[in-house]
């Protein structure tokens, strides 16, 4: 079967929100093209107690200075870039077509530790004990989207020669021995681990940022790093399967996971249940109630400042579209999986920098 969770709604390839085991095959549109895109939290010693308006607006523009967002990128390639290098290499050489989406000057070494645009978001929260999280959304940024895009293509191209019918073009997969299946599994492996990266760069330049303005600190705890668009090879109900998460984050039994709001709602660090007919997985977020060209027409300026008051953030036209009021009630999503996680701690922000 294939589960559906509490926040699915429309996407390409898939329903956002899906959890799809397949059987000896992968369909790389299922995947989609923010290959990795996931949660990152860490909780700190500092506590309300600590933090002032002012402090915080400082904190709110170091963190937008320091962090790229939208389509800028950092000057010089990211050191940590190094260890990616090679693997890309080797990927790219096989398949130059994905060198020609991203073009001659591929600026993936400089996008690590970049947030890129959407629902991309840092957020500074508080818990229910008022302790200062700080908690961050991004993935695979510009090369993940080419290498998905790609073989989203690809299969395409395969199914039509092979002469595979299907309901919907999306659904072209690559079969296990096929010409393309062991490239596409290596290539969304190294994007995937690229985005997990993208995410413990950011958080470190975050950190950096804060420590210059607010009292000094340490991190306490990591909640996840954690990824809500990816495939892994995993067991369920006896048989091995490849099991693509679209907009689901992982949640076998003790597991620690990330479930955020919109910009103005709450958010939550959850422990999994282990529930086998959702294949060990819950929810990755509020999930849209409508699209984002419905979300400008029907909210004004006025809307987003009420509905984010007590969050320093943008209030421009430009983030109409991730007003709170265009996604669906995260208490009712998280109601409607009570049997999939625990709530462990309940987060509200206090920042939030958007992509």
């Amino acid at each position: 079967h294939v589960a559906a969770m509490p926040d699915v709604h429309l996407g390409i390839g898939a329903t956002v929100g899906s959890v799809i085991p397949t059987k000896r095959a992968i369909i790389p549109a299922a995947v989609g093209v923010d290959i990795g895109c996931g949660m990152m939290a860490a909780r700190l010693s500092l506590t309300a107690n600590e933090l002032d308006e002012q402090s915080l607006k400082k904190t709110f523009g170091q963190i937008s200075r320091d962090v790229p967002v939208g389509f800028d990128q950092h000057r010089d390639a990211r050191d940590a870039a190094k260890r990616f290098r090679k693997s890309l290499t080797r990927v790219m050489e096989k398949h130059p077509g994905i060198g020609k989406r991203v073009g001659k000057n591929s600026h993936w070494a400089q996008q690590l530790g970049t947030l890129g645009g959407g629902n991309h978001f840092i957020e500074v929260c508080l818990d229910e004990s008022n302790r200062v999280w700080v908690m961050l959304h991004s993935g695979s940024r510009g090369i993940g989207n080419a290498i998905g895009s790609y073989f989203i293509e690809l299969a395409k191209k395969d199914a039509m020669k092979n002469n595979v019918h299907l309901p919907d073009a999306d659904l072209a997969y690559f079969p296990e021995g096929a010409k393309h299946f062991h490239d596409y599994v290596e290539a969304v492996g190294w994007a995937q681990d690229y985005a997990r990266a993208n995410r413990a760069e950011m958080m470190e330049l975050v950190l950096d940022g804060m420590r210059r303005h607010l009292p000094s600190f340490e991190v306490t705890d990591e909640a996840v790093n954690c990824h809500h668009n990816y495939v892994e090879h995993e067991e369920h109900f006896g048989e091995r399967v490849w099991l693509t998460r679209k907009g689901a984050i992982r949640a076998r039994e003790g597991e620690l996971g990330i479930i955020p709001g919109s910009m103005g709602a709450r958010s939550y660090i959850v422990r999994g249940k282990g529930s086998a007919e959702s294949f060990h997985s819950c929810a990755h977020g509020a999930g849209r109630l409508m699209s984002r060209n419905a979300a400008q027409k029907k909210f004004s300026l006025q809307d987003l400042q009420a509905q984010t008051e007590g969050v320093i953030c943008r209030k421009d036209k430009g983030v109409i579209d991730e007003i709170p009021g265009a996604y669906k009630n995260i208490d009712e999503v998280m109601a409607n999986q009570s049997d999939l996680v625990e709530v462990v701690h309940t987060l509200k922000q206090v920042i939030c920098v958007k992509g």
